[in-house]
């Protein structure tokens, strides 16, 4: 059984009878608004009721009188605010703040009662009116009726500038209210603050540093001037942080230093006494890092301090390596090199933050002096050598990477390293042979360090001379094994095999050796090629050293350290008295130059001189003849008798030097330029030669007109081929 249901549709309508507020109704509402908002102000708010007083407020709002109520509430507050301007305006000195700051509290409670009556027009009113709302009205007007008040606005700027001055000049003064002041600026908006006292404010303080940095640069050192102008930045930093905008910070701090520092940088770094220089000079660490400090947010600050450091330092650097008397020792001349460097190092650490810029500046100007004197290379390895023969024993580990470190970093400023590497073989292999070097471990520190830096191919011989050290010890330990017994008691001989590619022994003749030797050296010749299978031995007795025991009439001994020729000469003395100089040449077959050194050392030196001769000079002629010095005297037992012969390298040793470093650019130059084309296969003649010289800079400055000689060769001889239609257009020829 079914029933039909009928819909029914309901609509609520609102309801249309008009509430009509009359005028009269709405002037005897605003009466009583306005008697409540004038007992505000005359602070007599507690007999008022603040929940009728919105009510009013909302009623007003609700039917279409909120014209008339905001702008009888903005009428009302002018007439209160141009009362408490008049009291503000009348009050002078320094109670003037406070009477500003009292009708300003006054005015802000008052502001925040009305507020609180007048929220239903702040939320239905006002944005549909494009008003402001009550609070920012109530700033409005306290700021064109109070504050832009022509006797309010000149005498607050005033007053507060003076109080600045006050207490810029050490005088105390009631930050507070200060603050409090500054505070209502901030409050009524930027552009209030701003007009109002930021902008005089920067504008006094330009003119206040602008006289005082006048009579300070005038009376006071570089450093002390630098003292009161940090001193002053601190004050400023700390005014703002008391009671300023912390936005005006940056603004004030550049006022000061653009009329404390950057208007005098250039007579500051150089005041005569206590500029820049003599602050390095004097190491015033303290002072280099507050100069710094001061310098860096100014313009062109830093570049300023880097140029007179860097100009001074390659002045005095350019003194250094010229110094006529620093390069009489090659030790003090890199000594002098690594104080410097450690000097302007600990600068750069402690004063200037490590600043990349500064220890660039500083490599580029070492780098600049220390190769004006074509001598450096030769200098820094003999300064190694010192080193090795002498200051590294018993030093700890650590000491002695210190100091390689160090060397290191002079190293890395050299442009021809391949001739440091020429002199240091040199002194490398003299160590070794003569068994001077102190620690064989600074020795492969030092070859591992050199190998990082600059690649396998710069360290493969120093390598290979370490390695026949090591293999050479081994080798006559097994000759040893073998063939101790049957030596019996023949003199003990300690064989050093050098590979001939790795070391830098020009090829000597031999001398005659004694005969108790000659069959010894037999013996080991047949020993290690019976061992070593396609090699070939020469004796290198140029390099030798030996130690012999001697027996003088008078019943002294020693045993003196000499090289071999010189026991080649004295061997001769066991079945003789006296020899002439022509006997000694022919009987030992040593050459004559070295023949004259080895009996200079031992007839002509005080304290070593085991030889006589006759007639005495310091130098030895062919007619000399030689006797056994006698009367010879030392209170050591062992006495070691050198070889006269310089440090240093002779001028023609050293032009033997640079030409054989040119002759080994060569095939590097042109392996380079074949690397670049088998790569890049077609490259102009500019590009190339840039490439070149880019790819050799680690180990060498190559010379642009060598790098077109080797390009040359290289086209000759079908490597590479020029351009049918362009001469200067390179094609690899694979």
């Amino acid at each position: 059984m079914s029933r039909s249901q009928s819909k029914t549709n309901f609509q609520i309508e609102a309801y249309k009878h008009k509430v009509v507020v009359d005028s009269k109704y709405a002037d005897r509402i605003w009466r009583l608004l306005e008697h409540a908002i004038n007992e505000i102000y005359n602070q007599n708010a507690s007999g008022l009721s603040f929940e009728e007083l919105y009510r009013n407020a909302y009623n007003m709002v609700l039917h279409k009188y909120g014209e008339k109520l905001y702008t009888g509430v903005a009428s009302t507050m002018t007439s209160h605010l141009v009362i408490m301007s008049k009291c503000v305006e009348n009050v002078h000195g320094e109670m003037f703040l406070d009477e500003l700051h009292n009708k300003w509290v006054e005015h802000n409670k008052a502001l925040r009662m009305i507020c609180d009556i007048l929220m239903y027009m702040d939320r239905s009113y006002v944005p549909g009116s494009h008003k402001r709302p009550a609070r920012e009205l109530g700033l409005n007007l306290w700021r064109d009726n109070v504050i832009h008040l022509t006797g309010i606005q000149t005498q607050l700027q005033n007053t507060l500038l003076h109080l600045i001055h006050k207490e810029r000049t050490g005088q105390v003064i009631n930050r507070g209210i200060m603050r409090n002041t500054i505070k209502m600026l901030m409050d009524l908006g930027p552009p209030v603050y701003q007009v109002n006292f930021e902008r005089p404010f920067l504008e006094a303080s330009r003119e206040f540093y602008k006289v005082e940095s006048r009579e300070f640069i005038e009376c006071c050192d570089c450093g002390n001037y630098l003292q009161r102008v940090e001193a002053r930045l601190n004050e400023e930093m700390d005014r703002v942080s008391c009671y300023l905008n912390p936005k005006s910070e940056v603004k004030i701090t550049n006022v000061v230093e653009k009329e404390m520092i950057a208007n005098h940088m250039t007579r500051l770094v150089h005041m005569e006494h206590s500029g820049l220089v003599n602050m390095i000079l004097d190491d015033k660490y303290e002072d280099l890092r507050r100069m710094y400090n001061l310098f860096r947010p100014v313009p062109n600050g830093l570049s300023t301090i880097q140029e007179v450091m860097t100009s001074y330092l390659r002045e005095t650097g350019i003194q250094l390596v010229n110094d006529p008397e620093k390069l009489k020792d090659p030790v003090e001349f890199v000594q002098g090199l690594l104080n410097k460097k450690d000097k302007y190092d600990k600068i750069i650490t402690l004063a200037f933050n490590n600043d990349r810029n500064f220890q660039n500046a500083m490599n580029s100007t070492f780098e600049f002096f220390i190769n004006c004197n074509p001598q450096s290379h030769e200098y820094i390895s003999l300064f190694v050598d010192d080193k090795m023969r002498k200051d590294f024993k018993g030093v700890s580990e650590t000491d002695v990477e210190v100091v390689l470190d160090k060397l290191m970093m002079v190293f890395r400023y050299l442009h021809e390293k391949d001739i440091f590497e020429k002199y240091y073989k040199q002194h490398l292999a003299k160590r070794l042979l003569s068994g001077k070097g102190t620690s064989e471990d600074a020795e492969r520190s030092l070859v591992l360090k050199l190998k990082t830096e600059c690649g396998y191919q710069f360290t493969s011989k120093l390598e290979g001379m370490l390695t026949d050290m090591k293999t050479s010890r081994d080798i006559i330990d097994g000759f040893y094994l073998n063939h101790g017994a049957e030596l019996g008691d023949s003199p003990g001989l300690l064989v050093q095999v050098l590979t001939t590619n790795s070391w830098p022994i020009q090829p000597s003749g031999t001398c005659n050796l004694p005969a108790e030797l000659t069959s010894l050296c037999d013996k080991f010749r047949s020993y290690y090629l019976g061992t070593h299978s396609g090699r070939r031995l020469s004796w290198q007795t140029s390099m030798g050293t030996a130690d012999i025991k001697v027996r003088f009439v008078n019943g002294q001994r020693h045993e003196l350290n000499v090289s071999t020729y010189q026991m080649c000469v004295l061997m001769l003395f066991n079945d003789t008295d006296q020899l002439t100089y022509t006997e000694l040449e022919r009987a030992t077959g040593i050459p004559s130059l070295d023949l004259k050194r080895s009996l200079q050392s031992m007839a002509c030196v005080k304290g070593k001189n085991v030889l006589r001769k006759e007639p005495m000079s310091k130098d030895v002629k062919d007619g000399d003849v030689f006797f056994v010095n006698e009367k010879f005297t030392n209170k050591f037992f062992k006495v070691k008798i050198g070889t006269m012969i310089t440090q240093n390298e002779t001028e023609p040793e050293k032009h033997k030097i640079r030409e054989r470093v040119e002759e080994d650019r060569k095939p590097q130059i042109e392996a380079a330029i074949v690397r670049i084309m088998k790569a890049r296969r077609v490259l102009d003649h500019n590009n190339l030669m840039a490439e070149v010289i880019k790819q050799l800079q680690p180990r060498f400055l190559a010379n642009p007109i060598e790098i077109k000689k080797r390009i040359e060769s290289l086209i000759e001889r079908d490597f590479l081929e020029r351009d049918g239609s362009h001469r200067k257009l390179y094609r690899y020829i694979a």
